[in-house]
C-alpha cells in the first residue's frame, strides 16, 4: 500500500516517507504490463545508472498500451538460493525505480521497508534502493543482525551476502544469498551514500541484543506493539487464544521504553500511536516520534485499490470495520492482521473457493531435502504438495496466500483466461482511532497536519 506516491507525499511534508520494498519485482513487472500509465516507471528507468540493464527489464515486461483484458501476467523468476541474473536485475531495477520516484521533486527523506523473513530478496533489493539514494532502510519480521554489514559493503559496491535460514539444515551447514554489484551491472556506478538502518522490533530484549555490538547495531529502532498492521510478533511463551481465536498478549509482551531509551539510539513507537494524543504519549516516553501505517493506508495517495479503500473507510465510519489478528493466516508463521470485508480473503467462503496454489513464492521456506539439496515449501500451497515435502497437513489449515492477496489489494491481482481473478487480502492496524478528526476523504498531508496539531498546542 505504501508505494512511491504515498512516500513522496509524506516526505514533502518534511516527515520520513517509506515505500514498501516487499515484492517490488512483481509490482514493477505487472505495472509495466499495464502499459505504465503516465510513463512514470519508464521515466525512472531512464535514470538507472546502467541503461542496458533497465532496457532488458523493459524488453521483457513492458506492453505498450497494456496487455489485453483477461491475459495473465507474465511470470517473474522466483526467489531462490541459486544465482539468477535476470531475477537480480529485475529486483535491483524495481527497487531503484520505486525509490527514485518517491524521491523525485523534493528534498524530504525517503526510506524503504523490508521483511527480514524474505531473506533471499534482500541483497539485490537493498542495492537497488541504494542506487536511487534511499535515506533509511527499515527491517522487521526477524532479526536484522547482518544488515549493517550488508549496507557497509554495498555502499562501496563490494560483493555482499547474508545468511539464509534453511529448515532441517544439517549441523554446520551455512546457506547464503548475495549480490556482486560490479559483476551484475558490468561496471562500478558512482559513489553511494550508506543509508541509516532502523530495526523494527517488538521487545527491549531484542533491541539490546542488536545494540550490543557495532557489527549488529542499527541506527535506531521502531518499537512495534501487537496492534500494528501486517505481521506482528507472537506472544512470548505458550500461544494462548481468546474466544475470538486471536493471540493473547500479556505484560511480558510490552516493551520497556525506558530500557530502549537507555541504549542511546533514537526510537519510534508504532501500533496504536497514530493520533495526536499517541504522538504526545510517545514523545513523553522518550521516543523521537511515531511510525504511522493505517492512517496513510486509507488516504488518497495510498496504493490500495480505490474501491477497496472507500469501502474500508465507509465501514470504519459506521463503526462496523473489524480487524482480526489471525494466528494462522500468514505462511510466515507470524500473526497477521486481516481487515474483514466481504469479497476478500477475510471471507471464509472466498478463502474456501480459492484454488490453493503457490505461483509467486516470496514467503516460501527453504528446506533441506533427504538428498541434501534445498527445496522450497509454503503452507499455503496445495496440501498434498506440502505434505510430500515432509510436513503435516495441519500446518496448512487457515493459511492465506499473502503474496497473491496483497498484490490484488493494490490492483495487481492475477487474472486468467478462464475468468478467474485473485481475491484481495486487506491488512490494517487494530486501533482505528486515527480516523477521529480526519476528513471523510483525506490526504497524506491531512494526516501529518492532524498528528502535529498536538505539538502545535504544546506550550
Amino acid at each position: 500500500m505504501s508505494g512511491w506516491r504515498l512516500a513522496r507525499a509524506v516526505a514533502r511534508t518534511g516527515q520520513l516517507g517509506v515505500v514498501s520494498g516487499t515484492a517490488l519485482d512483481l509490482v514493477l513487472a505487472r505495472r509495466l504490463q499495464h502499459g505504465d500509465p503516465g510513463g512514470h516507471l519508464r521515466r525512472a528507468l531512464a535514470h538507472f545508472p546502467v541503461p542496458e540493464v533497465a532496457e532488458r527489464v523493459l524488453a521483457r515486461f513492458f506492453v505498450p498500451g497494456g496487455a489485453g483484458p483477461g491475459l495473465p501476467y507474465r511470470p517473474v523468476p522466483r526467489l531462490g538460493l541459486r544465482p539468477h541474473r535476470a531475477r537480480d536485475e529485475l529486483t535491483v531495477v524495481a527497487n531503484f525505480a520505486e525509490v527514485f520516484l518517491a524521491r523525485e521533486g523534493h528534498d524530504g527523506p525517503i526510506g524503504v521497508n523490508y521483511l527480514e523473513k524474505i531473506q533471499m530478496a534482500t541483497p539485490a533489493a537493498v542495492y537497488g534502493a541504494m542506487l536511487a539514494g534511499v535515506d533509511y532502510v527499515l527491517m522487521g519480521a526477524g532479526i536484522p543482525s547482518e544488515i549493517p554489514r550488508l549496507l557497509d559493503a554495498l555502499a562501496a559496491h563490494r560483493p555482499a551476502e547474508i545468511s539464509v535460514t534453511v529448515a532441517e539444515a544439517a549441523a554446520g551447514d551455512r546457506h547464503t544469498v548475495g549480490v556482486d554489484p560490479v559483476a551484475l551491472l558490468g561496471r562500478t556506478p558512482g559513489p553511494l551514500r550508506r543509508p541509516r538502518l532502523l530495526a523494527i522490533v517488538s521487545s527491549h530484549v531484542l533491541a539490546a541484543y542488536l545494540a550490543r555490538s557495532p557489527e549488529t547495531r542499527p541506527d535506531g529502532f521502531v518499537l512495534e506493539s501487537p496492534t500494528a498492521g501486517g505481521h506482528s510478533a507472537p506472544p512470548r511463551g505458550r500461544m494462548r487464544l481468546d474466544p475470538a481465536g486471536e493471540p493473547v498478549y500479556g505484560p511480558r509482551d510490552q516493551a520497556d521504553t525506558g530500557k530502549v531509551a537507555a541504549l542511546g539510539l533514537p526510537f519510534w513507537l508504532a501500533g496504536g500511536y497514530g493520533t495526536p494524543e499517541g504522538l504526545a504519549r510517545a514523545r513523553a516516553a522518550g521516543a523521537a516520534g511515531i511510525q504511522v501505517g493505517s492512517a496513510f493506508a486509507l488516504c488518497r495517495e495510498s496504493g490500495l485499490d480505490a474501491t477497496l479503500r472507500r469501502r474500508l473507510l465507509a465501514r470504519a465510519a459506521g463503526g462496523a470495520l473489524v480487524v482480526r489478528n489471525d494466528p494462522h493466516a500468514s505462511p510466515a508463521g507470524f500473526p497477521f492482521k486481516i481487515a474483514d470485508l466481504s469479497g476478500t480473503l477475510s471471507d471464509p467462503d472466498v478463502h474456501a473457493d480459492r484454488p490453493r496454489l503457490c505461483d509467486l513464492g516470496h514467503l516460501r521456506t527453504p528446506y533441506r531435502k533427504d538428498d541434501g539439496t534445498v527445496g522450497y515449501r509454503c503452507p499455503a500451497e496445495p496440501v498434498g504438495t506440502y505434505v510430500r515435502k515432509g510436513r503435516p497437513a495441519e500446518e496448512t489449515l487457515g493459511r492465506r496466500c499473502l503474496c497473491n492477496g496483497l498484490l490484488a489489494a493494490i490492483g495487481l491481482g492475477q487474472h486468467r483466461p478462464d475468468g478467474y481473478r485473485e481475491p484481495p487480502l486487506l491488512t490494517l492496524g487494530q486501533d482505528l482511532g486515527f480516523l477521529d478528526g480526519l476528513p471523510d476523504d483525506y490526504s497524506a498531508a491531512d494526516v501529518v497536519d492532524h498528528l502535529l496539531s498536538a505539538v502545535a498546542r504544546t506550550p
